[in-house]
């Protein structure tokens, strides 16, 4: 586990430049660096100590010294790789699942080595015969990979923060992102906030050759479901669950757990059965679940270690979250994660979480359906939808909920687990410049188009699948250990998990009230029933309630109404929703949340 910089230049000669731009990461490798050069290819690395932990430095060089790679990740079947190039001849100096990748490209070209390899990765690999580039990024966006053109140039890297020490770089706001932003909370463009740098997509490499770049892509997510009996869904996840624990558990160095009250961590702790857990919460009531984690690890016999993160924490904690995630990001539970990772680090350097299980067998609330919905949903859309529009402007009342639910075509309504406000309000409360026309149902179109014939509950599978597990879930889950120099696993989002979650009917995944149906009952055969069935909650944070204490209410207050805010903001507007919810007239806690991050965001990077 590591993270590595690069770029391709036929007049930036200067090594200092790669450096440089390895020392902004240094954070992603603490144990060593390493560097490459060859006729414009600039390689550098950093390297978290994980397997072959005396032979495994990068950059790693063929026999030849004619093919490179810097790889951050980990194969979790390198060793059947490893033994089909054995048997056909190549010689291994290290014990490495990077040097199998490096062989597998000489052997079975890009595309070969890309459909044997199930793990994490982001990689580079230059050619020096063919003097070509080739990188790639994992099926489902687990490491980051960001790269720009700059005229003739090309620079990629594990964090945009690298970039930011190549001498032709321009630093410059994208103007498109921060309307997107407010709605979806993250940024859900390809473009970064960083004008002209774009993130690889998953399931996708690059070839850069003579000059041009060409991405294509090698994998795609697929829905296809096959008949079975909930009994035999159950028996094949828990199954797949065992040997994907087994898989993700190599390692030389001791690997421990993250774990909540919820029940995918919970499975992968009993499945695991590490030596150490590791918990936060808050001291508030009802943001608390270390009282869970405590009881389960006790249940089982092992070790947990917890943390109660106090609101000056929290505070002081999302500068460092802003930093370290390249890109403003909104997602609440990234300050729990990122001390979370703090305490993990003092004890561990490998840790197993359950980031992928609501995506693969359907574990959000939204896709849940209570009785007076269901009967609500069999009117006919024609009258559900003229109900939409008659009540969408008044005031709340007992089962409007029901009606905004269900009076739009999910395509229509649902973006992903978190909509912090719409287009036309992210708009008013934005100056001119970073206004825009396109929509948030513009972006999910295409999505929704892939699966257009297919039921709402596998619509939002798909949806979440394509953008709320890359650009929120997966994303803070890496730069937020990263930052504290630990690696992640995600044991639940798994390229052989995902081939068993997408043949799972629907009817298997949600049940009624009851998300991850089938998961839940393969759970129940490792923990206790309270923990198999306890409701989705999430990381719950109770930063609404801090902001209407005067003293964090003043720290937000200072921050909405520096000089630089009214460069992209109505300050005004801002002003009035934070007092709002601070006088309780409004509950406008996510919206304050999303447009405070932005701008520490950008004091970190711009001020």
């Amino acid at each position: 586990m590591c993270g590595f910089v690069g770029f391709y230049s036929k007049d930036v000669k200067d090594e200092n430049v790669i450096k440089e731009m390895n020392n902004q990461i240094i954070h992603r490798g603490p144990d060593s660096d390493g560097y490459y050069f060859d006729n414009g290819i600039n390689f550098g690395f950093r390297r978290l100590s994980i397997i072959d932990l005396n032979e495994g430095s990068q950059p790693i060089l063929n026999e030849n010294n004619d093919v490179a790679i810097i790889f951050n990740g980990e194969i979790y079947n390198y060793q059947e790789i490893k033994d089909d190039l054995l048997e056909k001849g190549y010689k291994f100096k290290t014990n490495t699942d990077t040097e199998v990748i490096l062989h597998g490209y000489e052997e079975y070209g890009e595309e070969g080595i890309l459909s044997k390899l199930r793990g994490m990765f982001a990689f580079a690999i230059w050619d020096s015969k063919k003097e070509k580039l080739f990188g790639a990024r994992d099926h489902f966006g687990i490491k980051p990979y960001y790269y720009t053109m700059i005229d003739e140039d090309f620079v990629f890297g594990s964090e945009v923060k690298s970039f930011l020490k190549y001498p032709k770089f321009k630093k410059e706001v994208n103007e498109k992102a921060l309307k997107h932003y407010l709605v979806f909370q993250y940024n859900p463009l390809e473009e970064t906030f960083f004008k002209g740098v774009n993130k690889l997509r998953p399931g996708h490499y690059y070839i850069f050759e003579n000059g041009k770049l060409e991405i294509k892509s090698y994998y795609n997510l697929t829905l296809d479901y096959k008949e079975m009996t909930f009994d035999e869904a159950v028996s094949k996840i828990e199954k797949e669950v065992e040997e994907s624990v087994k898989y993700h558990k190599i390692s030389d160095v001791e690997v421990g757990s993250f774990l909540s009250g919820g029940v995918d961590s919970s499975y992968v702790v009993a499945t695991a059965m590490p030596n150490k857990t590791f918990s936060v919460g808050f001291d508030n009531k009802g943001f608390d679940e270390t009282v869970y984690a405590k009881e389960l690890s006790d249940k089982l016999g092992i070790e947990n270690f917890s943390k109660i993160i106090t609101p000056d924490e929290f505070f002081d904690g999302i500068n460092k979250v802003q930093y370290y995630s390249d890109e403003p990001h909104a997602n609440l539970s990234s300050v729990a994660l990122y001390f979370l990772s703090k305490l993990a680090s003092e004890q561990v350097k490998v840790v197993l979480s359950g980031e992928g299980a609501d995506e693969l067998f359907a574990g959000y609330n939204e896709y849940a359906e209570a009785l007076p919905q269901r009967i609500y949903k069999k009117l006919p859309f024609s009258l559900r939808n003229k109900l939409y529009n008659k009540y969408k402007d008044k005031k709340h009342f007992s089962g409007k909920s029901i009606i905004m639910k269900y009076g739009r075509k999910v395509e229509d309504r649902y973006i992903g687990p978190a909509e912090i406000m719409s287009d036309e309000q992210a708009n008013l409360l934005l100056k001119e410049k970073y206004q825009n026309s396109e929509t948030s149902r513009d972006l999910t179109k295409k999505y929704y188009d892939e699966v257009k014939d297919m039921d709402d509950v596998s619509k939002r599978l798909y949806l979440d699948m394509k953008m709320w597990i890359v650009d929120d879930i997966l994303l803070k889950a890496d730069k937020m250990t990263m930052a504290n120099s630990i690696e992640l696993r995600v044991p639940l989002l798994d390229k052989k998990m995902w081939e068993l979650a997408r043949t799972i009917p629907v009817r298997h995944k949600v049940h009624n009230e009851i998300t991850k149906y089938a998961f839940r009952k393969a759970a129940l055969n490792k923990l206790p029933e309270d923990w198999a069935k306890r409701r989705k909650l999430g990381f719950v944070v109770p930063f609404v309630l801090w902001i209407k204490e005067e003293e964090y209410y003043n720290i937000v207050k200072e921050t909405f109404n520096k000089d630089f805010v009214g460069e992209f903001f109505d300050v005004e507007k801002i002003n009035s929703l934070l007092d709002d919810h601070f006088n309780n007239k409004n509950n406008n806690g996510r919206k304050i949340y999303t447009i405070y991050t932005f701008l520490k965001w950008y004091e970190q990077y711009f001020i």
